[in-house]
């Protein structure tokens, strides 16, 4: 039992010197540890900048492209538009002309019609 009691305060005193020794040096290998990857995570930081700078050139290129895109389309659009509104109006002027010479035939024939009845009454 001796050793054991004798074994105990053996490591009971290299821990207790252990720790009192190391503690300082595990410390400042800790605090070396995180300057590390406070570097890494600047230069990932520097990264992700650079990303997103790039990143917002393509969209801004990408948005100039699409809106070039939707100002030929709409311009495009207008021209077909107004070709198919030239090609209504030129139906309803033929209309309104077939309508105004049907218009004058009837009423001609409604006065010849007419003046042939007077005449025949006569």
């Amino acid at each position: 039992m001796k050793r054991f009691v004798l074994g105990f305060a053996i490591m009971e005193a290299m821990r207790q010197s252990w720790s009192d020794d190391r503690l300082d040096d595990l410390n400042k290998r800790v605090d070396e540890g995180f300057s590390r990857v406070d570097a890494q995570f600047a230069r990932v930081d520097a990264r992700f900048a650079r990303l997103e700078e790039r990143m917002d050139a393509g969209f801004n290129r990408l948005d100039a492209k699409i809106d070039r895109k939707i100002d030929d389309s709409a311009a495009e659009l207008r021209r077909e538009m107004k070709m198919g509104f030239d090609q209504i109006n030129a139906r309803f002027d033929t209309m309104q002309q077939t309508m105004i010479r049907g218009g004058v035939g009837l009423i001609g024939v409604l006065i010849a019609s007419s003046a042939g009845l007077i005449a025949t009454q006569l």
